[in-house]
């Protein structure tokens, strides 16, 4: 199956109508645009296969009471985009917790998306808005790692 190569246009338009509603994100629109063999890797685990993917996905969308991206940047070369984006999830019984990240979207031969890595700072962004943990948590990492 070839479909049409995406442009940074085509990914800013998909991935606004994916997470900038009202509510559950829906990401069906898109899972044409994934390779039956992709893989998926973040700061918590690697997924390989389209439909273990879209599992993914779903667990992600029944934990949220609703998701929101916000990309701030996005530049292309040859077969990869990669954007830049402030991910806002709402929880039931927590603060809505931002996180800051990028990904990076890897294009194979048939112009679907082969390879996703997301890059993000899991515990800082969450420990970030706990009040009476942030300050501490930035002062021990400062001094073992700054």
């Amino acid at each position: 199956m070839n479909i049409a190569p995406l442009s940074t246009d085509d990914i800013l338009r998909l991935w606004s109508q994916t997470y900038n509603r009202e509510g559950k994100p829906d990401w069906s629109h898109i899972f044409p645009y994934y390779h039956e063999d992709i893989v998926f890797q973040d700061s918590i685990q690697r997924i390989e296969g389209k439909d273990k993917f879209i599992a993914l996905c779903d667990r992600l969308t029944q934990r949220c009471e609703q998701l929101r991206m916000d990309i701030s940047s996005i530049a292309q070369h040859e077969n990869e985009i990669f954007l830049e984006w402030k991910m806002t999830m709402m929880f039931k019984k927590f603060p809505s917790t931002p996180m800051f990240g990028c990904t990076k979207l890897t294009f194979g031969e048939d112009n679907r998306i082969i390879k996703q890595r997301d890059y993000y700072d899991l515990w800082g962004d969450i420990f970030n808005g706990i009040p009476w943990f942030h300050r501490p948590y930035r002062k021990f990492m400062h001094r073992y790692f700054g």
